[in-house]
């Protein structure tokens, strides 16, 4: 056979082949094309949770999509594939006036990176200096510069040290070697209260602010600059108070040096206690007089307080500040938290660093005194209901 006759057959076969196996496939798509979806299974969760369908209003859409519970905020599908197994797919759904609600749960602490700093949303210029206010968004003080806890409702105590800030080296001492969860209180007549304050919160420390308030044992005498009297008006007390309030920031409260006269004066007290309330502050009486009136007084004005149970170094001997903290874990066993104030002396600094240590491998939670005025604010309320 001629080789061109024998290479003209070859081709022919060739063409006739390739249109062969193009019908073919063009069929095999159309099949595919035209065959069935796999049937949409309900999700069988939604039994327990989801009310029986009566219409599309009732969790599915007309195409058979079955959706969850409709707080939940997503949509569920599952497809049954050729092999017999289910394939679940989660997909976000619109949410219209009937969705789910929304929670914005208010933040307690601050980022460490940047707790040195405050919040300039939380301060307003006065000639006083920078005094704190709540937010545009509703966040207080009390809350932006607390100090985070577990939540958890087990044994908790805060212990509080004051004095920080009348001896550097004091100062110095005190924040380098107090455990982080011990609250530390700065005394407005202080030295480089801003320094210290910036040092303290870089060390995750809450911070209180110490004013002083008249005694009785000495009405006449100043027991430090800007100190709150009685024979003082309103508006004078004010005055010292938010002076002392900016010389410093980042603080969760205010806490009274001294002040049995002042803190049993009912009239007294009301206008500082509703300021304070009104900038988002909290207020920690140190239990030194058995006549105040704080709690009365912080009640009727929605005022976070608390009251400290024991104070620590009444006796400036390690042995015996270790005697009153172990009976402070004894209240707080008792009651479930309890309130431990001292003052920056090196034998109150060791017993205590010493002592919480060893509690933590108790299960005794240190927090910040916030935590406890809140939770006792909280309960107050509750009362009131």
């Amino acid at each position: 056979m001629r080789p061109s006759l024998l290479l003209g057959l070859v081709g022919l076969a060739a063409v006739f082949g390739i249109s062969i196996y193009a019908m073919r496939g063009d069929q095999a798509l159309r099949q595919t094309a035209e065959a069935p979806r796999p049937p949409v299974l309900p999700d069988p969760s939604l039994a327990s949770s989801t009310p029986a369908a009566t219409g599309p209003a009732s969790g599915s859409s007309d195409s058979g999509m079955m959706r969850s519970d409709p707080n939940s905020g997503a949509q569920v599908e599952r497809t049954l594939t050729d092999d017999g197994s289910v394939v679940t797919k989660y997909t976000p759904r619109q949410r219209g006036d009937g969705g789910p609600v929304l929670i914005n749960a208010q933040r307690i602490g601050q980022d460490p990176r940047v707790a040195a700093q405050p919040n300039a949303a939380l301060l307003e210029d006065t000639p006083q200096g920078r005094l704190p206010i709540v937010g545009p968004d509703g966040t207080r003080p009390m809350d932006q510069y607390a100090r985070p806890w577990s939540g958890a409702r087990g044994t908790r105590i805060a212990i509080v040290v004051g004095g920080l800030g009348l001896s550097q080296t004091g100062t110095q001492h005190a924040i380098q070697q107090l455990p982080e969860a011990v609250t530390l209180a700065f005394a407005t007549s202080g030295n480089s209260l801003q320094r210290w304050m910036q040092e303290g919160r870089r060390t995750g420390h809450e911070l209180l602010l110490q004013v002083p308030f008249e005694p009785y044992d000495d009405p006449g005498s100043d027991v430090g600059p800007g100190m709150l009297r009685i024979s003082a008006s309103a508006k004078e007390n004010l005055s010292r108070l938010h002076e002392a309030m900016g010389r410093i920031t980042n603080y969760t409260g205010i806490m009274n040096y001294q002040g049995g006269r002042y803190l049993a004066d009912v009239n007294s007290l009301e206008p500082v206690f509703r300021d304070l309330s009104k900038r988002g502050l909290l207020f920690l009486d140190d239990g030194t007089s058995a006549q105040s009136k704080t709690e009365t007084v912080s009640k009727a004005v929605n005022l976070p307080h608390s009251f400290a149970d024991l104070t620590l170094d009444g006796q400036l001997q390690a042995d015996a500040i270790l005697k009153k903290l172990d009976e402070l874990e004894r209240i707080a066993t008792r009651k479930g938290s309890a309130i431990g104030v001292a003052s920056a002396f090196d034998e109150s600094i060791a017993a205590i660093k010493k002592w919480t240590e060893e509690a933590s491998q108790r299960g005794i939670e240190i927090v910040g005194v916030s935590a406890l005025a809140r939770e006792s604010l909280a309960t107050e309320q509750g009362e009131l209901k």
